[in-house]
């Protein structure tokens, strides 16, 4: 199964280019890591003491995630979908059986750290990049209608996001980059999906 992992900051347009990919290719599934926060109390008290709570590593439910991507990759079929709740800090549950899987999309703030923890190093990684400004805008616009928040909080939660990100993933150049590709606003999706299953 191929594997491709699409990292970039909050608003960058990951699961823009994760949805254009699959339209192309039909036979491919998305896992946002966007879906695998951790829940209940964790979820409601840590945010009021850690600052930025929600793009640190220790807000992702990285055990259920690894349960998701490894029954996917091992089996190339999905049982069920995953949705976060961001208001009511839950996960449901959906049953949508997907077979035939031949590729796997992992996007999301926390795609680069997992793809970090595979022994398997055989998989392609899209780094977006786009213009702070564009990304808050986005995400200012998604957090007011999906995630309950006010225009003021869902500023400083961004600046707060792009901050950590990019602190996180400061440029390593002993990192072998044959697999990694830039994708900005002026990158031809038909280039990337060339070098993707060409």
């Amino acid at each position: 199964m191929k594997l491709i992992f699409i990292s970039g900051p909050s608003g960058s347009g990951k699961t823009t280019l994760s949805n254009q990919i699959i339209k192309k290719n039909k036979n491919g599934i998305v896992l946002s890591t966007d879906n695998y926060y951790k829940t209940g109390l964790v979820s409601k008290l840590l945010p009021k003491f850690v600052e930025g709570f929600f793009d640190r590593s220790i807000s992702f439910n990285y055990k259920l995630f690894k349960k998701d991507f490894d029954f996917i990759y091992k089996n190339g079929i999905s049982i069920c979908d995953r949705y976060y709740n961001f208001e009511k800090k839950t996960i449901q549950n959906i049953i949508n059986e997907t077979n035939n899987i031949s590729f796997l999309i992992v996007e999301g703030i926390f795609a680069k750290e997992f793809s970090n923890t595979l022994n398997n190093k055989d998989y392609i990684f899209i780094e977006i990049k786009t213009k702070k400004n564009e990304c808050m805008k986005r995400v200012v616009q998604r957090d007011i209608k999906e995630r309950g928040k006010d225009k003021k909080q869902a500023e400083n939660d961004f600046l707060k996001s792009w901050s950590i990100y990019y602190e996180k993933f400061k440029p390593n150049s002993k990192k072998n980059d044959t697999n990694k590709f830039i994708f900005e606003k002026n990158t031809d999706i038909d280039l990337i999906l060339k070098k993707l299953f060409n």
